[in-house]
């Protein structure tokens, strides 16, 4: 069965899912969960194993399934992940299905507001038309799978994926999730960290994502100069007339509080206490990283998919001596030490420090 859904996460504060599109080879179904309200109906049809869930990309739907209905998702197909283990240079479906069956796909309500009511009959079409042809591109896909003798790598991969899910809210500050938020200072960050709460307060207030209220490089920089009262802040040019005429006095206040914190309790942005890998390590890291970049080309595939850089890191950390060893190794997938265990062990043991 080919499997999409429509959300609305760049219209609302809190994403939901607002269509979910199930095709057979021959029908495709859209179900409403905003209209249902309850798709629990719907978790035996995703949990059976023996029927096949086909997406494409799917670890936002698998992880919003979970979130937003307690769904969860076996036998998964992933289409684009197939690609990718398949070596595919672009692996979009629309590029996908233009490659294989001369088909481009209307992209015209890709950012429409899918929570909105009614939905035309050209916004139904436009939903059902990614599912339809999930199916038999899986069966295309899944034949070169088994020819390429790549087919059980790529179930356990989507074994896997079928497992993501949305991260908890854990109470951490919110800086340690910004990009830019390492580099600041602790009054910076605590500016940052400052501003950041009452985005995300008017973001929840007026049922906005937060980029519609203030973006992230507006954010930095503020955190970075601190303006001090209205003409240095519409200096910084960073706040259109319309965000200072809205949020410019509450920015200020914020900024102004955040300024008069203690130095006591000012946030520090947490730095990892793991020693520095010594050189043998570094040497193993350098090793693995070239046999990657070769191996990678040779099998064409992915350098990431093949062994990504915290596996190279662990590996080389733990230095296995023997295949069986890989098995111990946190992160490592079977797929992966069928494919390369040996050539793994064959470059640490050109290691001069293999022994040490």
């Amino acid at each position: 069965m080919g499997v999409d859904l429509e959300a609305d996460s760049l219209f609302h504060y809190q994403e939901k899912v607002c269509l979910v599109q199930i095709a057979t080879p021959r029908e495709c179904f859209l179900v409403d969960p905003l209209q249902t309200g309850d798709l629990s109906p719907l978790k035996p049809f995703f949990a059976n194993p023996d029927i096949r869930k086909v997406f494409h990309g799917s670890d936002y739907d698998i992880r919003s399934l979970y979130k937003d209905f307690s769904i969860e998702v076996k036998n998964l197909f992933d289409t684009q992940l197939a690609c990718r283990f398949l070596g595919m240079q672009f692996t979009g479906l629309d590029a996908v299905l233009n490659l294989f069956y001369n088909i481009r796909l209307e992209k015209k309500f890709q950012k429409k507001d899918w929570s909105q009511r009614p939905l035309s009959d050209e916004m139904l079409a436009y939903a059902s038309q990614d599912a339809i042809y999930l199916n038999a591109l899986s069966k295309k896909l899944e034949e070169r799978l088994i020819e390429t003798g790549r087919l059980d790598w790529f179930l356990q991969e989507c074994d896997i994926q079928s497992l993501v899910r949305a991260p908890a809210a854990n109470g951490d500050p919110r800086f340690l999730k910004f990009k830019g938020a390492g580099r600041l200072g602790r009054r910076s960050l605590a500016v940052l960290e400052a501003l950041l709460e009452f985005r995300g307060s008017v973001a929840q207030k007026i049922d906005r994502p937060l980029y519609q209220v203030i973006h992230n490089h507006v954010l930095l920089k503020l955190a970075i100069e601190k303006p001090r009262d209205m003409n240095h802040l519409k200096g910084l040019e960073v706040l259109s007339i319309k965000q200072l005429n809205r949020y410019g006095q509450q920015v200020l206040n914020t900024i102004h509080a955040a300024m008069e914190l203690d130095p006591s309790i000012l946030p520090a942005y947490p730095r990892s206490h793991e020693p520095v890998p010594d050189a043998r390590i570094s040497a193993r890291i350098m090793s693995l990283k070239k046999w990657r970049e070769s191996a990678a080309t040779y099998l064409e595939i992915e350098p990431g998919l093949l062994c990504n850089n915290a596996l190279i890191t662990a590996i080389s950390s733990k230095n296995p001596q023997h295949v069986e060893a890989l098995y111990t190794i946190e992160g490592i997938k079977p797929w992966q030490i069928e494919a390369v265990g040996k050539q793994i062990i064959a470059v640490l043991q050109d290691s001069p420090e293999f022994n040490s």
